[in-house]
């Protein structure tokens, strides 16, 4: 997650700081401040009278194929700053005072002034001629004006977007390859198994603490969340690698490694409380490598991701009143989930199979619509030219067809998918 107010586009998340640590510090030297007699006495006066306490000089053995798989990939691992213009600070209290009392104007910022807004980070994955390029999530580079890359050695060097999606939350950008002695590479995402080890590398909470490691295992290989646009309203489903290893704001984009030293994921998000406010520990998600390489390779070539389209309009069944189901859509009782066709565009995928206003999709591609987020989803795991099938009601007729899909959609249209 990028460090800022927002740590993900898929899930809204909480970070909770406790100072259990420090208590039980303190816990520790009041106890022994408070019973310092008897052994307690003994010890400290005696064993340690003439202060001849000595380190041992034993060595532990390290290198352990963790050890190795960090070594491997930590220098490709790097900060990236997402810079924005800021406005003018006349509306801070600094700003309120300076007019009260006079004072001058030039200790106000300009508004083209530029400043981190967020941290997040990347993986350097490719060196082509005299550039670099450096996957993220899109989360954290979003609104930049300007971008910071932070290299492993804490060289400071300027970036500029290739490409970038959101929706799924990818991005790539490039630097100059003068400083890159190394690259990643990645690991088939599929191979991966349940407990497996893994580690998160990354700069939680910011570049003060770049290439820092966690470890865990995989909880899931792959898990449904939900997710978001920019306005809150759900577009569909994730299918992420769901891992214990500890992920913090400011990790999203860095990598999730196998103990070969291969990316298997980019870390993107974290559930810190459900919806009750339950607060969850060790539940971090990263999207796997399979997708992040085809979604890379796409924003190398065209800038952004095409996607497959039906060219509908469409809401949710159960935003119908069940009046309007039977008096407009003419559907049976027995049809109570679906996604209802608002409006077909001209000489669209959808209207060249038939499909119409006020149809009701209840299959597609062979999986039951329970919910109109499914479409998109459905849609986004094929490509432009495949055909799907398609059920629908009629007027109360039910009716299946084909779909060829020869209409794209493109990066740019998150909450319609379809259009």
């Amino acid at each position: 997650m990028a460090q800022n107010n927002g740590f993900g586009k898929f899930i809204a998340t909480a970070v909770i700081a406790g100072a259990l640590g420090g208590g039980i510090t303190y816990g520790g030297v009041s106890y022994f401040n408070n019973n310092n007699n008897g052994t307690g006495t003994e010890l400290v006066s005696g064993t340690n009278k003439n202060g001849n306490t000595k380190v041992s000089n034993v060595k532990v053995n390290l290198n352990t194929q963790a050890e190795k798989a960090f070594n491997a990939t930590k220098s490709t691992v790097v900060s990236v700053i997402n810079l924005q213009k800021q406005s003018s600070n006349d509306d801070t209290l600094s700003g309120i005072l300076g007019q009260i009392q006079g004072g001058s104007s030039s200790s106000k910022k300009s508004s083209g002034e530029l400043e981190a807004s967020s941290e997040g980070s990347g993986v350097i994955y490719k060196k082509s001629g005299n550039t670099a390029y450096i996957v993220t999530n899109n989360h954290v580079v979003a609104g930049a004006n300007a971008l910071e890359i932070i290299l492993s050695d804490g060289s400071k060097v300027s970036a500029s977007v290739v490409g970038k999606d959101a929706v799924s939350d990818l991005a790539v950008i490039k630097i100059k390859s003068d400083k890159v002695t190394k690259v990643a590479t990645f690991g088939d995402s599929d191979n991966i198994k349940v407990a497996e080890p893994v580690l998160a590398i990354g700069s939680p909470l910011g570049s003060q603490y770049a290439t820092s490691v966690t470890q865990g295992i995989i909880s899931a290989k792959k898990r449904e969340v939900p997710q978001t646009s920019e306005s809150g309203a759900q577009i569909g489903n994730a299918t992420v690698i769901q891992t214990d290893a500890a992920i913090n704001p400011g990790n999203s984009g860095g990598p999730l490694i196998n103990f070969a030293g291969q990316v298997v994921g980019i870390n993107s998000m974290k559930l810190a409380s459900d919806q009750q406010g339950t607060s969850v520990e060790g539940m971090g998600f990263a999207i796997p490598s399979n997708e992040v390489v085809m979604i890379i390779n796409q924003l190398i070539k065209n800038g952004q991701v095409i996607r497959p389209a039906l060219g509908i309009g469409y809401t949710d069944l159960s935003n119908i009143s069940e009046q309007q189901q039977r008096s407009i859509l003419k559907l049976p009782k027995s049809v109570t989930q679906g996604a209802v066709v608002l409006n077909v565009n001209s000489n669209s995928p959808a209207k060249r199979a038939g499909l119409a206003k006020y149809d009701v999709i209840t299959e597609l591609d062979g999986t039951k619509i329970t919910q109109q987020s499914q479409l998109r989803d459905i849609l986004y795991k094929h490509k432009i030219g495949d055909k799907i099938s398609v059920t629908y009601y009629h007027k109360g007729d039910k009716k299946t067809g084909s779909i060829t899909l020869n209409e794209k959609a493109t990066s740019k249209v998150l909450s319609e998918a379809t259009k």
